[in-house]
C-alpha cells in the first residue's frame, strides 16, 4: 500500500475511533451491542476487508500496515474490531491461505465489503489449544458431506452469514490429522446457534455455541477442494499465526490508552492538596507501564515485518501474542491501582479494560501454548523427547 494511503487511512480510522466511538462505549458495554450506523461506518471505511487482498475488493495490507491499524483500534471498546476482525483474521484468512480461487472469488469480495460476516469454528468443549480432541466429524455421503458436533465460544456466530467449520473428515487419522475445513452458510438446515455468551468483559462481541446436527453441504464446500488432504489443522495454524501478531497489536493500541487514562487522572486527581502525579511511587506505575506499551509496540512491528518477509511466520506471532497479551494485563492493572476506589467502579474506563485484558491471555491459543510454541521453536526435536 502507498505510504500516503497508509497515512490516510490510519488518519481516518483514528478520527473516527476517538470522536464516534469513544463516547458511546459505555453504551455499547451496557447494551451488549454495537449501534447500526458504526457497523455501516466501518463497512463503508473498508474495515471489513483491510488483510483482504485487493483483487477481492479489500485494502491488501501487510501484517505492517495491519497491526499500526491495530493499534488505533485498540485504543477503543475490543468490540468494534471484532466486529470485522474474523472476516479479515482468522475466518477470511483460511479462504486466502486454504481455499481455491473459486471459493475465494465467490466468498472474499462479500466479506471485504461487510455483505457478509463469517465465524471461525474450531473450538470444541474438549478441544481448543489441543485439536487432537476435535469430536465434530464430516462423513461422505455420496457426492456430499454430513457434520456432525458443536462448536463452543465462536465469535460472530449469532450474525455470521457463513461459518468456517473444521471437522474430523478422516476418521482413523490421530492427533491433528485427518482434519478438513468446510464452508457452511447460514441457514443450512441441521445448523443451529446457541444463546449468546454471557461472558466478563468484551460487551458487544458475540459468541455463542455452534450446533451441527447431520448438517448436509456439497462437495465444494470442502475448503481447498481435496478430499484426503490433510488441509485442516495446517490451515488453521496459518491463520491462527497471523492471528496472533494481530492480537498482539491490539493489545499494544489497549495499553496505550490505559496509560492515556491513568497519566491524565494522575495529573488531575489530588492527595494533600497536590495531584497524584507529584507522588513517586505513582510515578513508577506509570513509568512501568509507559515502558511496557514502548516494548510491545516494538516488538509487534518487528515480528510483522518478519512475517511479511517470510522469514518468521510462526515463533515471532507467537512471542508477540505471550508478551502483549500478558503486557496489557499489566497495564490495566496499573491503570485500576493509579486511580484507586475510582478504578473498581463501571463506568469508569479502566474498569472496563481491566475486565476486557483478560481475555486475551486465552483466545487465539494460550499464553500456555504461546509459551510451548515459543520453546519448541527454539529446541527443536529436544524439546519433545
Amino acid at each position: 500500500m502507498d505510504a500516503a494511503d497508509l497515512t490516510d487511512i490510519l488518519s481516518a480510522v483514528r478520527t473516527f475511533v476517538r470522536a464516534e466511538v469513544v463516547p458511546i462505549e459505555e453504551r455499547i458495554d451496557a447494551e451488549d451491542a454495537i449501534p447500526e450506523d458504526v457497523v455501516e461506518a466501518c463497512k463503508a471505511m473498508g474495515l471489513y476487508g483491510f488483510a483482504i487482498p485487493e483483487a477481492y475488493g479489500g485494502l491488501g495490507m501487510t501484517l505492517e500496515e495491519e497491526a499500526r491499524l491495530a493499534f488505533e483500534l485498540g485504543w477503543t471498546t475490543p468490540a468494534l474490531r471484532s466486529l470485522f476482525g474474523t472476516n479479515n483474521g482468522i475466518a477470511g484468512q483460511v479462504l486466502i491461505k486454504g481455499g481455491t480461487e473459486e471459493q475465494r472469488k465467490a466468498w472474499l469480495p462479500r466479506l471485504a465489503s461487510g455483505e457478509v460476516t463469517a465465524s471461525f469454528a474450531l473450538t470444541e468443549a474438549d478441544a481448543g489449544s489441543d485439536p487432537a480432541g476435535l469430536a465434530t466429524t464430516a462423513r461422505r455421503d455420496g457426492t456430499d458431506w454430513v457434520l456432525s458436533g458443536t462448536k463452543r465460544y465462536i465469535t460472530n456466530a449469532p450474525v455470521a452469514d457463513v461459518i468456517m467449520v473444521f471437522a474430523r473428515s478422516n476418521p482413523d487419522a490421530g492427533g491433528n490429522r485427518g482434519i478438513s475445513t468446510f464452508l457452511v452458510p447460514a441457514g443450512t438446515p441441521g445448523l443451529s446457534i446457541g444463546p449468546r455468551d454471557h461472558k466478563m468483559g468484551q460487551f458487544g462481541a458475540w459468541t455463542a455455541d455452534v450446533h451441527l446436527d447431520d448438517v448436509r453441504v456439497p462437495a465444494e464446500a470442502l475448503v481447498g477442494g481435496e478430499e484426503g488432504v490433510d488441509r485442516g489443522f495446517q490451515t488453521a495454524a496459518r491463520c491462527l499465526a497471523h492471528g496472533r501478531a494481530h492480537i498482539a497489536a491490539l493489545c499494544v493500541g489497549m495499553a496505550g490508552r490505559l496509560v492515556h487514562e491513568s497519566v491524565e487522572f494522575a495529573k488531575t486527581r489530588e492527595q494533600g492538596g497536590r495531584p497524584i502525579a507529584s507522588f513517586q511511587l505513582v510515578q513508577g506505575l506509570i513509568a512501568d507501564s509507559v515502558t511496557d506499551h514502548y516494548a510491545g509496540r516494538a516488538l509487534v512491528l518487528d515480528v510483522a515485518r518478519a512475517y511479511d518477509a517470510g522469514t518468521d511466520t510462526v515463533q515471532g506471532p507467537s512471542a508477540a501474542k505471550y508478551f502483549a497479551s500478558e503486557m496489557v494485563g499489566r497495564v490495566a492493572d496499573r491503570a485500576v491501582q493509579v486511580h484507586g476506589g475510582a478504578g473498581y467502579i463501571r463506568g469508569v474506563a479502566v474498569e472496563r479494560f481491566y475486565r476486557d485484558a483478560r481475555l486475551f491471555r486465552i483466545y487465539e491459543g494460550t499464553s500456555q501454548i504461546q509459551q510451548v510454541i515459543i520453546a519448541r521453536q527454539s529446541l527443536g526435536a529436544a524439546a519433545r523427547a
